[in-house]
């Protein structure tokens, strides 16, 4: 089994060659994508109708379709396009694609052009076409109620990894003669075993060994005629009926950038939500005037590595959609130790990132970039941003309920958990919770590893003044907040209750100098009255990885995310409602695991 990090650029590549009339072909396999005919009635005729849609869309709110072989996108804009016009009110639509040789949004484009009725809802996809980049990537078009969970690497490896169940199945591999490997009897075990009950599966072969695997596995298989010159096709259903929805109330116990994240989340998978905070929205860690969102490097765990670029590009896309959240691109990881050039340059390496994204820079190179001298070279990671949490954190919390209060204790009741205030007066009754209060998730759930980091923060408000031309990070920061720069922070761990000092703000500005002189001899020269500062408390783990998943039976947490918060609690979050909510997640099934907020109990503790 290869897994997506295994597979070099060029081994992953299409080797697409273009017809004479204007139709894609795979020179990999030798095998066409559409048909040249009518590529577009063949899909609405194979797969939608032999997935009976809509039909079998109508009344629900939340549909999943799966599909080996995402290609051009072509059914995939013939599924949405579909469901545009017969979407169930307020219905949500989860889709899960495969591609082991993905096109490039170029490609692609080119390849749907042929159908100009389709060209709105095409241009919706392209619009938020992934990199080819190994692992899965999540395409959001909430104009629509859809979501696209694409996994680019082998299919046994996506099939494994993926966490949803399928309602219907668009089998589109290229001919089993041709790939083999896409319609093997592992493949098909694998359908089966993520298909909800009732599934549909549609596909243009008629294969024995397709029938014989599907038969194997549960479904009942019937042949049926074909579209065009194709004789046959098959259409299979899984037994059973599907299962009923019920509304779900969630309590999110926290309001900063987890909280939000996680009920922005909840929100758009429709679930009704109550926001319990103790102050206000970024009282806690999460309130500073400016944030980097910046990943966790990592030149030898590539799970984790894999896992924080796809939480940078789910994050980065969240946060461009909200008006004045980003306010710089790019951030310049500068050099701190001798062993960090060799490092930066694994990561730069890493077939994690797309093209240009982790860029290698010299002492001069970055010298430029930062528009001061420096001794140290770098790595300029362009998706990276620098962010205002005002602009996020309320626009994330509307559409929820909200309670002031602070949660003294948890109490589970028969069909879910009952929340009270520090006076024993109940604030709160909910089907569902999660713990998503930073630190302060320690006093809920004291047996969960986590401590305490205490950093303070400065900052100077003044749009002329003082910060570098770039953002920067070396062990402190240097952030611009859209009214001067932020920058520090201090790192005391096992301290509660900070309060900010004279003699932390030295330490911010030692820390600056040290790597940006010039930039501190102006922060130095900045009025008293244009300065600021701040401390908070950071939640960290053993592993330096956050907590994220179920907790006990209708509680969840999400917590420990240390100084990544604002790179990685969008992705988490969204992961987090997809537990709740019994919906598809963006995760691997093993990047969730290392995730797991039980991963450091023993095997009979980790039954709770």
């Amino acid at each position: 089994m290869t897994h997506p990090a295994d597979i070099a650029p060029d081994d992953a590549s299409p080797l697409l060659v273009w017809a004479e009339d204007g139709s894609p072909r795979s020179g990999r396999f030798g095998d066409v994508y559409f048909s040249k005919d009518d590529g577009l009635a063949e899909t609405r005729a194979v797969f939608l109708q032999g997935c009976g849609l809509p039909e079998a869309w109508s009344g629900r709110s939340a549909f999943s379709v799966g599909e080996l072989g995402f290609g051009t996108g072509l059914n995939i804009v013939a599924l949405l396009d579909l469901w545009r016009r017969t979407r169930p009110e307020n219905g949500r639509l989860k889709v899960f694609s495969i591609e082991g040789f993905p096109l490039t949004r170029e490609e692609a484009a080119r390849a749907l052009a042929a159908w100009p009725e389709l060209a709105e809802t095409a241009a919706g996809l392209l619009a938020v076409w992934p990199a080819g980049t190994p692992g899965f990537h999540r395409l959001d078009l909430p104009q629509w109620g859809a979501t696209i969970d694409l996994a680019v690497g082998d299919a046994r490896w996506a099939l494994e990894q993926w966490s949803g169940a399928a309602d219907a199945w668009f089998l589109d591999g290229f001919s089993p003669a041709l790939n083999p490997g896409m319609w093997s009897p592992e493949i098909m075990a694998l359908v089966a075993a993520r298909s909800a009950p009732g599934a549909r599966l549609a596909t243009f072969t008629v294969a024995g060994a397709v029938r014989r695997g599907l038969a194997e596995h549960g479904f009942t298989v019937e042949k049926k005629p074909g579209h065009g010159r194709k004789r046959e096709r098959l259409e299979a259903r899984m037994a059973g009926e599907p299962r009923p929805e019920r509304p779900v109330h969630v309590a999110v116990v926290g309001a900063g950038i987890a909280g939000a994240a996680v009920a922005r989340a909840l929100i758009a998978e429709g679930a009704r939500v109550t926001v319990i905070e103790a102050e206000r929205a970024g009282a806690g860690a999460s309130g500073f005037p400016a944030s980097l969102v910046t990943p966790r490097l990592d030149a030898g765990d590539a799970l984790i590595a894999g896992l924080h670029a796809q939480a940078l590009e789910r994050a980065g896309d969240l946060y461009r959609a909200l008006r004045g959240a980003v306010v710089a691109e790019g951030v310049l990881q500068l050099e701190q130790a001798p062993r960090d050039a060799v490092r930066f340059d694994k990561i730069a390496a890493q077939e994690l990132w797309a093209e240009g994204a982790m860029q290698r820079l010299d002492a001069a190179a970055c010298s430029m970039r930062l528009g001061e001298t420096t001794p140290r070279g770098g790595l300029m990671m362009a998706q990276a941003l620098a962010v205002r949490s005002d602009a996020i954190l309320e626009p994330w919390l509307e559409g929820a309920e909200r309670i002031a209060g602070r949660v003294a204790r948890l109490e589970p009741m028969t069909d879910g958990w009952r929340l009270s205030g520090e006076d024993d007066a109940v604030l709160i009754e909910a089907d569902v919770v999660v713990l998503a209060a930073g630190w302060g998730t320690a006093r809920l759930a004291p047996d969960l590893p986590l401590s305490p980091v205490a950093g303070q923060a400065d900052w100077i408000e003044d749009e002329a003044a003082p910060g570098p031309s770039v953002p920067a990070a070396w062990g402190g920061y240097a952030a611009p907040t859209g009214r001067g720069m932020l920058y520090g922070a201090t790192h005391d761990r096992g301290v509660e209750t900070p309060e900010a000092s004279d003699e932390a703000s030295a330490r911010n500005r030692a820390t600056l100098g040290a790597a940006l002189p010039q930039c501190a001899a102006r922060v130095e020269a900045a009025p008293a009255q244009a300065r600021g500062r701040r401390a908070a408390v950071r939640a960290t783990t053993p592993d330096r990885l956050p907590l994220c998943g179920r907790w006990r039976p209708g509680l969840f947490v999400l917590t420990g995310l240390g100084s990544r918060g604002f790179c990685v609690a969008p992705l988490l979050g969204e992961h987090l409602a997809a537990l709740a909510m019994g919906r598809p997640s963006p995760l691997s099934a093993e990047a969730a695991r290392r995730l797991s907020a039980t991963r450091w109990l023993t095997e009979g503790d980790n039954a709770v």
